[in-house]
């Protein structure tokens, strides 16, 4: 009998997580991908590539290949997924099944995309399950009982709101605003508000250090930031608090509020009331911004928490998924 390793990957806008069966996740790195625009090598993936974003010279691109949670790039999409099974899978690529996560509301060309990605990777086998139901396997749901559970994953590219309900989505949402367009908001705010002008990278650690979806009356957090002056064009460190950042991104928040309210609005009544009981899970990278539960749980007046590591609830229920494939057969593409 050939034996081929079963690994589960979370290709997200953001970061990539790898798990290989009986280890763990075994590789977290960046999505990024630098490479070069003359004989388009690639030259780092990753960690590395990150290091190079905003810092590039001109022959070389650093860029992250997937937008909003789908595949943008395709040839640099694919060598990144061989990179990342070769780095997790220690150099022996031997067929390996591949589970990986895709959006909730993918499209058919979407999903043959990420297929084919993974199966020039030198995937034998690979698998979908789509992402809501893997965070929320991820996040120890029961998904197989028959009552209503609400998962908010906010992940890098795309926020996907789901209710499951005997283990499949029965009211399910993609929002293509989360992680990314929150640096996004960061970065004009910076430059309209503050004359500063701010990179990419600079912008994510503000969010992560001072980003606060619901301030309330507390000491205020602050931290300096430093980027270029719009006016002048000179370098400059300017002070930056919670308070500045809220209002840079109300607007992507009411994105993913409103969302949020959708789907909660098509819910059946009777799904409707197992969550107001339950409340709302959220996991995904983006759940990490401070006080977004209170965020949530003050404008739609249900009860919402963040479950514990919320950035591995994917990549662990697609691990738990490719190794018990026969128990959750139904939740798979």
């Amino acid at each position: 009998m050939f034996f081929s390793k079963k690994v589960g990957i979370d290709l997200g806008t953001a970061n990539t997580l790898v798990y290989v069966a009986g280890q763990g996740i075994v590789l977290n790195e960046p999505t990024v991908v630098a490479y070069s625009l003359e004989d388009k090598r690639i030259l780092a993936v990753g960690d590395d590539a990150r290091e190079m974003l905003g810092r590039t010279p001109g022959s070389i691109v650093a860029s992250r290949p997937m937008k909003e949670g789908v595949i943008a790039d395709y040839r640099t999409t694919s060598a990144m997924i061989t990179y990342f099974l070769k780095k997790a899978l220690k150099g022996r690529i031997l067929w390996p099944q591949v589970m990986i996560s895709i959006p909730g509301g993918a499209s058919q060309v979407e999903k043959r995309a990420i297929v084919s990605a993974c199966k020039q990777a030198g995937a034998s086998e690979v698998y979908l399950i789509e992402e809501p139901l893997a965070a929320a396997i991820g996040a120890k749901i029961p998904i197989s009982q028959a009552s209503g559970h609400m998962i908010v994953n906010l992940g890098g590219g795309t926020t996907e709101v789901a209710i499951i309900s005997l283990g499949q989505l029965v009211v399910y949402k993609t929002i293509r605003t989360a992680g990314t367009k929150l640096d996004e908001a960061i970065l004009s705010h910076m430059r309209k508000k503050h004359n500063l002008i701010v990179g990419e990278r600079t912008a994510e650690d503000i969010k992560m250090k001072v980003g606060n979806a619901f301030v309330t009356g507390e000491k205020e957090k602050t931290m300096e930031v430093k980027g270029r002056d719009f006016q002048s064009g000179l370098p400059k460190i300017f002070e930056v608090g919670e308070k500045s950042i809220n209002e840079a991104i109300q607007k992507p928040l009411k994105f993913i509020l409103e969302g949020i309210k959708e789907v909660l609005s098509k819910s059946p009544p009777e799904l409707a009331a197992d969550i107001v009981d339950k409340g709302i899970v959220m996991s995904g990278g983006t759940a990490l911004l401070t006080n977004i539960d209170k965020y949530i749980t003050h404008y739609t007046g249900v009860a919402s928490f963040v479950i514990e590591e919320p950035l591995f609830a994917v990549i662990r229920g697609v691990g738990m998924a490719i190794e018990n494939l026969d128990s959750f057969k139904d939740a798979i593409r």
